[in-house]
This record gives C-alpha cells, sequence and structure tokens, in this order.
C-alpha cells in the first residue's frame, strides 16, 4: 500500500499553501527550545493565530475581511485549555513528530507558536511522502519508532491500531477538555476512535460533493439552481450532464475520478452509498455485488459517457486541473472544489459555481460520503504521549482549521462551529450544503486492510470503465479480493480484530434524520 495518500497528494498539489495549514513561505527547522521563564506573553501569541496573521493578503482583500473569528472562540480549544499548566507539566520537554518530508519546513514555522505556548521544543522526523505508511510501520515494528506523533491517511487507521501501534488519547482529553463534541460525528468516530477507544484527533476532515457550472447548467435547466431541488437524482444529472456535451466549446458534461485504485472505489462508494450500499454484513461479509453496489456501477457507466476524455486516468490532480479549468459542467469531487473555485489566483470558473445537495437515488438514502482525509495519533511507544497529544491538538485546534478552508488549501475542518460560522460560510461557497451533508454522511469502516481493499476493487472498476470486464465482473473480482484481503488480516466469519457494533454507528451518521431540505 505504498503509494500517497490523498491529503499527502493534495497538500503537494498545493504547495504554496501550508502542509499543516498555517502561513506559508517561511524556511528554517531549527525550533529553539524555551525555558518557561522565557516563554512569551500566552495572550500575545494567541492574538497572533489570527484572520489577519494567518489568511492570505489576497483573499483576505477579495472578500472583505474584517479580524472577526471565522470560528467560536468558546469552542476554540487553543483558547480555553489553560496553558500555564501545559507550561508547568511541559516546558522543556520534547516532542518528535513525523511529517511527510515535503511538508517539513512549513510544518516547522506552523509549529513555532505551539512552542511558545507550551515550552515544548518540536523535533520534525521527515519521511519520503511516497512511502510514508511502509517506513512508518516499518518503525512501529522494530518496537523504537523514531518519533512520538503522526498524521496520516485516514483509512489506514486500522492498520496502525488494531496491531496496537497507537496511544490511547480518551484520559488526555478528558484532563485538557478536548472539545470532541464540536466534531461532526462522521469524523469523530472514524477519524477518532477504534474498537471503542480514542486513538487520533481528526485534521484534514473531508466530504465529497456535487458542483455545477452555474452558466451552463442554468442554461440546461432554464433558470436559477436551486442546490436542493435543481438536481434532485443521479438520473437528472446524467440528463443534464447529457446536454451539457451538446453545447460545445471544449466542456464536457461531467468530471469524476475513474482512474485505477481507490480512485474509483471512491466514486462508486459515493453514488453507491445514495442506494443505500452497506458494504459488510454484521459477520463482516463483503456485500460489493449487492443491488445498491450494481446500481452504482450503472450510473457510472451511464455518467462516463458524458465524461471529459481521460476519465479513465484520472484522479484528484487530474479532476481538480480539469474542473478549475473550466473544462467540465459539472464534477464529482471533494468539497474543496467548491472552494478553490471561487479563488481567482486557482480557478477559472469564478462566480460561476455552485455546490449542490446529493442527488439521491429511487429507493436509497441521502448519505453523502465521508470519505479519505487524514487523523493525528500518538505512537504507543511515545517518550511523551501527552506533550504528543497537546501538539496535535493545537494543530487541529478550530480556528488553524477555520483558517485552512479561508487560504483554500485544501485541509479541512470538521468543526460545527468553523462550517456553522456565517463569517466562514461567507467565504466558503460549500460551507452550508457542507454543514448539512455532514449530519447524513456515510462512511467505510477504519478496518485493517481497508486501504489494500479499496485499492484492489478500483483497478477492477477501472477495468469495466475501460471496456475491459464488465460492471458486474469488476464488482465479483472486488469481492473475491476483499475476502481474501480479510481473511489474511483475521476477518472470517465474524471473527476479527474489531467489532461491527462499534463501527456500525459511524457508517452512516444520517440513518433516520429528516433530511435537511
Amino acid at each position: 500500500m505504498p503509494i500517497l495518500s490523498a491529503g499527502t497528494t493534495r497538500r503537494s498539489v498545493l504547495r504554496a499553501g501550508a502542509g499543516l495549514g498555517l502561513a506559508a513561505g517561511f524556511t528554517g527547522l531549527k525550533l529553539p527550545a524555551y525555558a518557561q521563564g522565557s516563554l512569551p506573553d500566552i495572550a500575545s501569541v494567541l492574538d497572533r493565530i489570527s484572520v489577519d496573521g494567518y489568511v492570505r493578503e489576497d483573499y483576505r482583500k477579495l472578500f472583505n475581511m474584517t479580524s472577526d473569528p471565522l470560528w467560536d472562540p468558546a469552542k476554540d480549544w487553543i483558547r480555553t485549555v489553560d496553558w500555564e499548566k501545559v507550561r508547568s507539566e511541559q516546558s522543556g520537554k520534547s516532542v518528535r513528530f513525523a511529517i511527510g518530508a515535503a511538508d517539513q519546513e512549513s510544518a516547522a514555522e506552523g509549529l513555532k507558536p505551539f512552542e511558545q505556548l507550551s515550552g515544548i521544543k518540536v523535533e520534525l522526523v521527515p519521511i519520503p511522502d511516497d512511502s510514508f505508511y511502509d517506513k512508518a510501520v516499518a518503525e512501529f515494528i522494530s518496537g523504537n519508532a523514531s518519533f512520538d506523533a503522526l498524521q496520516f491517511f485516514s483509512p489506514w487507521l486500522g492498520d496502525f491500531a488494531a496491531p496496537g501501534f497507537l496511544a490511547e488519547l480518551d484520559d488526555y482529553a478528558a484532563k485538557w477538555a478536548l472539545p470532541l463534541d464540536d466534531f461532526y460525528d462522521t469524523y469523530r468516530l472514524n477519524y477518532g476512535y477504534f474498537g471503542g477507544k480514542l486513538v487520533g484527533i481528526p485534521f484534514d476532515c473531508d466530504i465529497q460533493m456535487v458542483h455545477l457550472r452555474k452558466s451552463i447548467v442554468e442554461k440546461i435547466l432554464g433558470g436559477p439552481i436551486d442546490r436542493a431541488t435543481s438536481v434532485p437524482t443521479y438520473d437528472e444529472l446524467i440528463r443534464i450532464s447529457g446536454e451539457a456535451n451538446k453545447l460545445g466549446g471544449g466542456v464536457a458534461g461531467v468530471g469524476m475520478m475513474a482512474a485505477r485504485g481507490f480512485w474509483a472505489t471512491y466514486t462508486w462508494e459515493h453514488i453507491a452509498a445514495q442506494a443505500g450500499l452497506k458494504l459488510f454484513d454484521e459477520q463482516w461479509n463483503p456485500l460489493l455485488t449487492s443491488d445498491a453496489g450494481l446500481k452504482a456501477m450503472d450510473i457510472i457507466m451511464a455518467l462516463k459517457a458524458n465524461a471529459i476524455e481521460g476519465i479513465a486516468g484520472a484522479g484528484w490532480g487530474e479532476n481538480r486541473a480539469a474542473w478549475l479549468g473550466g473544462q467540465v459542467a459539472t464534477n464529482i469531487s471533494w468539497q474543496d472544489s467548491g472552494t478553490q473555485a471561487t479563488r481567482p489566483d486557482q480557478s477559472k470558473i469564478v462566480d460561476d459555481v455552485v455546490t449542490i445537495y446529493e442527488p439521491r437515488i429511487a429507493g436509497g438514502v441521502f448519505a453523502p460520503p465521508n470519505i479519505a482525509g487524514s487523523t493525528s495519533c500518538v505512537a504507543a511507544t511515545s517518550q511523551n504521549p501527552e506533550g504528543a497529544f497537546l501538539m496535535l491538538a493545537f494543530l487541529t485546534t478550530s480556528s488553524i482549521m477555520a483558517m485552512n478552508e479561508a487560504n483554500a488549501n485544501g485541509v479541512a475542518p470538521g468543526y460545527r462551529s468553523v462550517l456553522g460560522n456565517e463569517k466562514l460560510r461567507a467565504i466558503s461557497q460549500p460551507a452550508k450544503v457542507w454543514a448539512d451533508s455532514l449530519e447524513h454522511a456515510w462512511c467505510a469502516p477504519r478496518l485493517p486492510g481497508m486501504f489494500e481493499m479499496e485499492q484492489a476493487l478500483g483497478n477492477e472498476i477501472n477495468r469495466a470503465v475501460t471496456g475491459q470486464i464488465s460492471a458486474k465482473e469488476a464488482l465479483e473480482n472486488g469481492q473475491t479480493a476483499w475476502k481474501s484481503i480479510m481473511e489474511k488480516n483475521g476477518f472470517a466469519g465474524g471473527n476479527g480484530p474489531i467489532a461491527y457494533a462499534d463501527v456500525a454507528p459511524g457508517m452512516h451518521v444520517g440513518a433516520g434524520k429528516a433530511l435537511p431540505f
């Protein structure tokens, strides 16, 4: 499973932004160690973690931003935690933080205020981005990992948690009043917990959404787009994207990700979730060839007829380039495609985009998909687990995550208090629909081997998209691969390293809820 994670890939594309979401353009990796008596005033450090200090100047001018916070200060952990207590317990200690090598410089700069607030020295342990998984696992297996904390692609959570590589964080979260209730349930449950224990803090909190070009789709609809009713179903999206193809002008009807590996799987999961997809039964038997799975393949093949050329090779980077370059009329992608489309330095379709509520499928459910993203964890072998926890709580605090969204750098907030903030919504085009959708989100469980399974299935779906096999054969082949991988990882006959009941609540948090529109 040694490939770039989705989160790392996106940050590498947006290298001008900060690797950890903080201000970019800095150098220097040597961070000073502080004795408690030499630490700066806490209030002055916190005052600098502000819209004026962290959000790009051109974006502040574009949206006429004031210095008003884009978050709720009463929920912002860095403004509610007792930093004097942190200093009294941690000043002079150190934390080793594993980070993708390409992000180390921006990470160093972003961690300076944490060092000033806490007195903890942060030592960065750079790991090549394209081998992060393998290198991290090798260090864990050695029993002498060179890091205290790490951030990684959330589908790997089961791989790291099941063998006991990660520290339990419940006691630290309680002691330092981490606002877990402010996270949307889908992120708290799927990025934070394994086997009923808190082992991670959500970091990059994604959701997939559907985006439209207003000038094209309104021409087809004959009037303004209503986010909830204009494209109520996937059948209607198929029709609209087909009509868009007829308009010409070098713009294809739809963009989506159907490249080999997890990209194609994520598109399939996205659509199949609306048909009521359950990936497993309660004995952990995979259900890929269910009616919901087959329906999603039918829709993918229908959309393919209206799709931009090269769809079978499209991962996130290719999809993003086509969308922001104005080459597609509709797009199935992550929420950041709706934010970045409004930034003139990133997009050619500024003022011509609207993100809509998820289209539905007859007989299905409303289940916008929480797919991918990343989480922040502490190593079970950490020499300073509490200091590592405090550092990760700082990096994931709501104010910094809100300013990531303002900077449109692809690192997504997962807090209710952020996406519900009206000032944030004024600068984040998809935020209202995004927030509503998260209350209904669908997510694949973070099982050991889950990413390997999604890779294998995506390879088969890609073969169907390229005409090598049928859609049904793709799911059958994927199901065979899943059973083999799961047996290798101890899932057979209902047995496994995690109970179905522990993950069931997070797989569709919207079950039984009224629609938001």
